[in-house]
């Protein structure tokens, strides 16, 4: 659903002139905000020193980032890069044993870093979803799996299942939620698939060579297990033509986006001045939508950034994964304003697109986006927020199906401006109007949002934090519209997020 054409040209040039001299206004603005506001009583934990040499601090309220490039990061640096050594050699020496050198490093990692008791935890819902795999009941499958993630998002489970992680660190929670619940969603595509292909029964070995897959274990991208399995299975694995060249593109560009952000928290205070909502207000309308349009970059970098770590990783493995997000400077169709490819496939595959069908009628259209999102709501944890971002987005991805089915019909369809160029159809009338509705609302929203970065949502145990709903849960056609700077905004992959 929705254009798939490219831009032309030279409307393409015209917005780069546009955005180029907007950001540039609005970046002064923002800068002088950040050199007034350094020195601010509200501002003195989270602008820390940086730079000293040049006299410039560094905002550091992203408590995810600063945690991953400082403490973790040699952690982190060290698990990745032995996964990659015993994968290389287990791929010359024993090919055919590669997933099992997968599987077991992985588990040891997750052991090493959680405890025991959380792989056992974690174990026990492999176990449960894989005898639910043997009945060949999808919807059971589907049912247990919704269950399985229930007990991570809601007290009083939650409260006895974090209690099996043994020890205590600063990114323990970030690592417990993420772990758990895309656990679930990989066993939920496993007994799926399982039901899928009476013919071909899977065994729980499958299930584990799968689930413990370290790269993609705590943040995700998910893959579904037919690619997983496919891809994993090949015993002689063969590179593409310059996809040596292409990883360490990518792995460059990870690394290039890393120090860029650096750079720009020495400058730019944007997740320190949301805090002060009484400094934020007195803020030209320039400066405001630039901070909000800079969090929303800064959202896409850090879940580009994450993402393109790992996909590198993965793809030295000779793995395929979801590419990273695109950016939203370059989105202008509805159905592209997703945060995570892997959650997207995941809901499309197994949700949106098998009750939605063709997507062309309004009725199965609207059943299939309002069980994605009651779906996503449940993957994020329920709360005023979600309901909000949820209902918002639901009701843009229908509301622009509505628009096109009533251009269809009548006299609207005799009066339709041409689509070329920089002409706008009533289809696309419908989705302007849909992704661009109150953007000064949404401004003001974003911040208020943004003092929920760090607290529970509700005080249920669910992190609602930076990860959570940008990282782990954006979602294809079911993320955009109405809600653009109240779900893409990094309140808390999700998807989001980790979304």
């Amino acid at each position: 659903m929705g254009i798939k054409t490219a831009l032309p040209a030279a409307e393409l040039g015209l917005y780069f002139l546009v955005l180029s001299g907007s950001l540039a206004y609005a970046g002064r603005g923002l800068l002088e905000a950040s050199q007034d506001g350094a020195h601010r009583k509200a501002f003195r934990e989270s602008v820390r020193p940086g730079w000293e040499y040049i006299g410039r601090k560094m905002d550091v309220a992203d408590f995810e980032w600063v945690m991953w490039f400082t403490s973790f990061r040699n952690v982190i640096i060290f698990a990745l890069s032995g996964h990659v050594l015993f994968a290389k050699l287990c791929t010359m020496v024993a090919p055919q044993l590669r997933s099992w050198m997968y599987a077991v490093y992985g588990a040891l990692a997750v052991m090493g870093t959680m405890g025991p008791w959380y792989l056992l935890l974690l174990l026990g819902h492999c176990v449960g979803l894989y005898v639910a795999s043997l009945l060949g009941q999808p919807w059971l499958c589907l049912g247990l799996g919704l269950a399985s993630l229930a007990s991570f998002k809601m007290d009083p489970l939650i409260s006895w299942q974090s209690g099996f992680v043994t020890g205590t660190f600063d990114l323990q929670e970030v690592l417990f939620h993420g772990g758990c619940g895309f656990t679930v969603l990989r066993c939920t595509s496993f007994a799926l698939e399982s039901c899928a292909r009476p013919d071909r029964r899977y065994s729980l070995a499958d299930l584990l060579k799968y689930n413990f897959y370290l790269p993609f274990f705590f943040f995700g991208p998910i893959m579904t297990f037919d690619r997983f399995h496919t891809q994993v299975s090949e015993v002689e694995p063969v590179r593409p033509e310059g996809e040596l060249w292409r990883i360490r593109a990518q792995a460059g560009l990870s690394v290039v986006a890393i120090i860029a952000v650096d750079i720009f928290f020495h400058f730019f205070y944007i997740l320190t001045i949301p805090n002060d909502l009484k400094f934020a207000n007195r803020l030209p309308d320039s400066a405001l939508a630039g901070l909000a349009y800079s969090n929303l970059v800064y959202d896409w970098v850090k879940a580009a950034v994450l993402f393109g770590v790992v996909n590198t990783v993965a793809r030295l493995d000779h793995l395929d994964p979801p590419q990273p997000p695109k950016c939203i400077t370059a989105l202008y169709v509805f159905g592209e304003t997703h945060f995570d490819r892997g959650i997207n496939d995941w809901l499309c595959k197994y949700v949106y697109d098998h009750l939605g069908g063709e997507h062309s009628a309004v009725i199965p259209e609207l059943v299939a986006s309002a069980a994605t999102f009651a779906i996503t709501t449940l993957w994020l944890g329920p709360c005023d927020i979600v309901y909000l971002w949820s209902f918002l987005n639901c009701f843009g991805l229908n509301f622009e199906l509505w628009v096109q089915k009533l251009a269809e019909h009548g006299p609207l369809a005799q009066v339709e401006v041409s689509r070329g160029g920089l002409g706008l159809g009533w289809a696309e009338i419908g989705r302007v109007a849909g992704q661009g509705g109150g953007v000064r609302t949404h401004l003001i929203s974003s911040l208020e949002l943004s003092h929920h970065r760090l607290p529970d949502c509700q005080g249920n145990g669910l992190s609602c934090g930076n990860l959570s709903l940008s990282s782990f849960c954006g979602s294809g056609p079911i993320h955009g519209g109405l809600a653009w700077f109240a779900s893409s905004y990094p309140l808390p992959r999700t998807q989001f997020p980790h979304v």
